[in-house]
């Protein structure tokens, strides 16, 4: 006896139903130091149409470039000033927002300090592996010598850097294009 093959599916959509509960749109607490920003955007499909049951998971290091990691017995206490994680939906306009503060540099490969980053995980119906990639901010001196930047062609690079808002430069704007000639770099991990 043979049975047909029956067709594979995604997951999904369930961020908005079991996920609810993990959403942290705020990266800091209040003693956190560093320059206080937010960042905004869209996800976006190849067609330039919303994504509206996306999840960005933010993780990021606080202003002194260290990752932040579970308290350890005997080292003292107390909630972190920066939890340096988040998780984001998009609203059913591909929208996404969330506030944090700008990392300081970090240890990167071959022992180079990596600009000020934030490191992205995109996941979305449809998807059956996250994307990842990164967002970095403008106007950083680093930028230019980020050995990760520096792996991606310079007329791609554009789509990793936020931009910053005429009116109020603490709001930084950055999409992710999904497909097509802006798509966002992704990395793969």
């Amino acid at each position: 006896m043979s049975l047909p093959a029956t067709p594979s599916q995604t997951a999904g959509p369930y961020f908005h139903i079991g996920l609810g509960w993990l959403v942290r749109t705020e990266l800091f607490g209040p003693a956190a130091r560093g320059e206080r920003v937010t960042v905004w955007g869209r996800v976006l499909d190849g067609d330039g149409r919303p994504v509206e049951d996306a999840l960005l998971e933010i993780w990021q290091a606080d202003a002194d470039g260290r990752y932040p990691r579970p308290a350890v017995p005997g080292e003292g206490a107390g909630a972190p000033a920066l939890d340096g994680f988040g998780r984001i939906p998009t609203d059913r306009d591909g929208r996404f927002r969330f506030g944090t503060i700008v990392p300081g540099p970090v240890p990167g490969p071959g022992g180079r300090t990596q600009a000020p980053h934030l490191l992205v995980s995109v996941f979305m119906r449809g998807l059956l592996r996250r994307l990842v990639t990164r967002v970095y901010f403008p106007g950083q001196p680093g930028n230019a010598d980020d050995p990760v930047l520096g792996l991606v062609e310079p007329d791609r690079r554009g789509t990793l850097v936020a931009r910053r808002g005429r009116k109020d430069p603490a709001l930084l704007e950055w999409n992710v294009v999904l497909q097509g000639d802006a798509e966002t770099v992704f990395f793969d991990c």
